[in-house]
């Protein structure tokens, strides 16, 4: 085993990922139109809610914190949320309904019309991710997806879709953390620096 070579090979995978991202124009078209979704709905007072399983879920906690808190400009706190956080919740719900309904049941409660949901699934098929797109729709949201290259079922469900270029789950993770550093970035910007 040659640890060396397999940190290269790591990096290089990462790399690769990250310069077909770069070159795909619609994914770089669908960034800047969910970077615009972002600020008109923070401009309208509404709020952006975030769900996703395991690895997702630390993405959804890590950019609505971004969000929440601040990215790089001294500002005013976002209304952003991961909606994993609340464990007594989580619990309670898988408990008594199922996993299934732990993201669809907080949606419900949180959003309005005119809010944004991000649905985080590197397959595109949790089920309940899937649920969660399919509430939020429902009332009115808009759905930010992302997943891996080939989307899966939240595909055909999303306003937006960011399918990293990868079938590869670490890789599809680290680009969705580019992507959502990227979102957070410009949604700073586009609200408060003039």
């Amino acid at each position: 085993m040659n640890m060396r070579e397999d940190i290269k090979a790591l990096v290089a995978e990462s790399l690769y990922a990250k310069q077909q991202l770069l070159n795909d124009e619609q994914l770089i078209a669908t960034l800047e139109q969910v970077s615009k979704l972002f600020i008109d709905c923070f401009k309208a007072d509404g709020k952006v809610l975030f769900c996703g399983n395991g690895g997702s879920a630390a993405d959804a906690q890590h950019i609505s914190a971004e969000l929440s808190g601040r990215y790089k400009l001294d500002r005013k706190p976002l209304f952003a949320e991961a909606l994993h956080v609340n464990t007594s919740y989580m619990t309670a719900v898988a408990n008594d309904y199922s996993y299934d309904e732990v993201y669809s049941r907080m949606v419900e409660a949180a959003g309005r019309e005119g809010d944004v949901l991000v649905a985080i699934s590197t397959s595109g098929n949790s089920s309940n991710v899937l649920k969660a797109v399919e509430k939020a729709r429902s009332i009115g949201m808009k759905v930010v997806g992302m997943t891996g290259d080939k989307g899966g079922k939240m595909k055909g469900l999303c306003d937006h879709l960011l399918d990293a270029p990868s079938s590869n789950t670490p890789r599809i993770q680290e680009c969705h953390i580019l992507m959502g550093h990227i979102i957070c970035e410009l949604t700073e910007k586009g609200l408060f620096d003039a």
